[in-house]
């Protein structure tokens, strides 16, 4: 049996990058998987026709995590389409960089209520969906809440907060029969990261790489890899974990 035989997932901001590669990992492992997205339908599609074209099963739900309606709206429809939720991952997120003097009053607010209040938000909504069960929540945090890096004060500060609700949560939901981690990726080749300037060939990625012990970035597949191991019963002992899946950069 697959690893993830016949559990629902809600995998958020899978699109694209990081999100897109757990979406169709695990729906190899098994799940039937939910994809949603914010504004890119197209490539929320794309990836849904990929885990369909494979034999798997999965939707694609638009969903603004940090807007409440929306998110009623998302496990609404995962409920109907599945009847039940078994694994919520929080990918969704507002990734971008610069200096403190250039951070506004607006990229504060996205980067929090994409990044803390939509697992909140996704999160109240999971457990309702879980029930009795319990279930599952993986949280994809970043190296760079615990090794910040200049200009990158906002975004770090919201994973350093995502972390801080991963622990509490732990504790507070075991009895629940509720496990919850965070992966903390390194630094990995997404269109995110490209956009945010992490280009093939520049400075950055030199940087990344030296600082890297295995010499090399990370890809989305990376990532998926281990989700799919904390998301399966192998990892049935394992929860309030800070996962660091970095090549060694983010070693602690």
């Amino acid at each position: 049996m697959s690893k993830l035989e016949n559990k629902v997932a809600i995998v958020t901001g899978s699109s694209k990058g990081i999100g897109a590669a757990i979406a169709r990992y695990f729906a190899a492992a098994g799940a039937k998987v939910v994809v949603n997205y914010a504004s890119s339908k197209e490539s929320a599609d794309k990836v849904v026709k990929a885990i369909t074209d494979n034999g798997g099963t999965a939707i694609a739900v638009q969903a603004d995590v940090s807007n409440e309606a929306d998110v009623s709206r998302l496990f609404a429809e995962t409920e109907k389409a599945f009847g039940t939720l078994d694994i919520l991952v929080n990918n969704a997120v507002a990734q971008g960089y610069a200096p403190i003097e250039q951070i506004s009053v607006e990229a504060f607010h996205q980067s929090y209520n994409v990044n803390v209040l939509g697992p909140v938000l996704t999160t109240q909504a999971a457990l309702k969906l879980f029930g009795d069960k319990g279930g599952n929540i993986i949280n994809i945090s970043s190296g760079a809440s615990k090794y910040p890096l200049p200009a990158a004060s906002l975004y770090s500060s919201t994973k350093a907060a995502l972390d801080a609700f991963t622990i509490a949560l732990s504790k507070e939901l075991g009895g629940r029969n509720v496990r919850i981690n965070s992966i903390l990726p390194g630094a990995t080749d997404t269109e995110g990261a490209r956009s945010a300037g992490v280009t093939p060939g520049s400075d950055y990625e030199k940087m990344f790489i030296t600082n890297t012990p295995l010499g090399r970035r990370g890809q989305p597949e990376d990532i998926a890899k281990a989700a799919v191991f904390i998301a399966s019963d192998d990892a049935a002992w394992i929860t309030g974990e800070l996962i660091s899946v970095s090549g060694g950069m983010y070693g602690f």
